[in-house]
């Protein structure tokens, strides 16, 4: 489901929340995203605009941080409520600029790459859940198909990995029943990744950007649930 189809993703994490509890469940998700971000970077490696990624992760290493320090305190219910209304006014956005022609200005400014990049580190860190922030920014951008897979793969395949160290140190919901866990599913992810490859090659460009346009907001609704 990463390949391509990165919002797929988003009604995994209620679903998984609602079975094992709402922070041990982002421990068990995350080696699986790990797995189906290796795959994703194999496969669009060449394709990654670094000058987006280096632009955000320094600011989503931050975000992290202060995820990790309030994560043991934050209420799930209430966060995924301000989360999906946050991605439903950035959905909004991204529809209008695909009636618009260029690239937005604000999208350019210092700030704005930072607040993207500090609200996607904070939202992956508590949720596992910050794909389509970065797609409100990187559609904004313009980018083609394989070049926003990429970049997407990427900074994800790093912010994920930068996580690991506090989900077995500090949270302490990344062990290894958890991992023996993510062994038995890997094959389901595997297939997922191989889906999201297939559906990415046959569907046009134009038709592939409204695919994520829906995506997106069906992964937004289902955060209020």
């Amino acid at each position: 489901a990463k390949v391509g189809l990165t919002a797929v993703v988003m009604p995994v994490v209620p679903i998984l929340a609602g079975i094992f509890g709402g922070r041990l469940s982002t421990g068990i998700l995350l080696p699986m995203l790990c797995i189906a971000d290796i795959f994703a970077v194999k496969y669009y490696h060449r394709h990654a605009e670094w000058r987006y990624i280096l632009r955000l992760l320094p600011w989503a290493v931050l975000g992290i941080a202060l995820g990790i320090v309030v994560g043991g305190t934050v209420n799930d219910a209430q966060f995924r409520h301000i989360l999906a209304a946050v991605i439903l006014v950035g959905l909004v956005i991204m529809i209008i600029r695909e009636f618009q022609s260029g690239t937005s200005r604000i999208s350019e400014r210092w700030w704005l790459s930072a607040l993207i990049g500090l609200a996607t580190g904070f939202t992956s860190m508590l949720t596992n859940a910050a794909g389509t922030l970065l797609a409100i920014y990187l559609f904004s951008k313009k980018l083609p198909k394989n070049s926003y897979i990429g970049t997407l793969a990427w900074f994800f395949m790093l912010v994920n990995l930068i996580k690991i160290p506090a989900h077995v140190f500090i949270w302490k919901t990344i062990t290894l029943d958890t991992l023996l866990l993510d062994i038995a599913l890997a094959p389901l992810i595997l297939a997922g990744a191989l889906l999201g490859i297939v559906v990415v090659k046959r569907i046009p460009e134009k038709p592939y950007r409204f695919l994520i346009i829906i995506m997106t907001a069906l992964a937004a609704l289902r955060l209020f649930f």
